[in-house]
């Protein structure tokens, strides 16, 4: 069995050490150390060499963010899980650029905690479905109002993807763009996925580099896991 090396790095010593308790039983997850942010994280990460950092996002001491960035540039096989409360939206574009391969919330249940920390460990990037919309709509909202990424005219879009990307930038879910346009959720899903394929994209992360970037289409690497979609 190959397993799971993690190096936990979290403030909150309650927290850590029950995340530490909860992740015990499992034979393919081994904590190989777990401790607040200190000045030596990085040498901490160059000698232990964990396959998946799970790091707190409000570290009193270092910027979590600039933790990120050195990661993937000096550790790039690396991969991060940020853990929060509830992450601005501002926060999750900056860690999505730098490199994050996932997003957990504190409340998250255990089976959303072992999904991503498998998935992540895999290869996968994972946001909770709550996050994504979130993400989706700031990125489609930036892209109407600035026209940075041509979203609108780039493409031929049909008036129904128009309109869902008009509803999109106003911040609303699939379901009340359903209700407003009087279609099912489903079929918001795949308007938006639609959407995506027309901009060469298959990802909604992949969208988010494309527009906060103004960057030409790069090719897909990747691909995102949605916990609880």
């Amino acid at each position: 069995m190959i397993k799971i090396r993690i190096l936990l790095i979290e403030d909150n010593r309650l927290l850590r050490e029950g995340i530490l308790a909860i992740l015990k039983p499992y034979k393919d997850i081994i904590i190989i150390d777990a401790s607040g942010a200190g000045k030596n994280t990085i040498e901490k990460i160059k000698k232990l060499k964990p396959k998946v950092i799970l790091l707190d996002l409000g570290l009193r001491s270092q910027n979590s963010l600039h933790i990120v960035e050195i990661v993937k540039k000096d550790f790039p096989e690396a991969r991060i899980i940020i853990m929060d409360l509830a992450p601005v939206q501002a926060d999750i574009l900056h860690y999505v650029k730098a490199g994050t391969s996932g997003f957990i919330l504190k409340d998250a249940s255990l089976n959303d905690l072992l999904i991503t920390i498998r998935s992540v460990a895999e290869g996968s990037t994972v946001l909770p479905a709550l996050l994504v919309d979130s993400l989706f709509s700031q990125i489609v909202d930036q892209a109407v109002r600035e026209g940075k990424s041509g979203i609108k005219n780039a493409v031929r879009m049909t008036k129904r993807e128009r309109e869902i990307i008009e509803l999109l930038s106003e911040g609303m879910s699939n379901k009340a763009i359903g209700q407003r346009i009087h279609i099912s959720s489903y079929t918001v899903k795949s308007h938006i996925h639609n959407i995506m394929e027309k901009l060469a994209l298959h990802t909604r992360l992949e969208i988010a580099n494309y527009s906060y970037t103004d960057e030409t289409l790069r090719a897909v690497t990747g691909s995102v896991s949605i916990i609880n979609d």
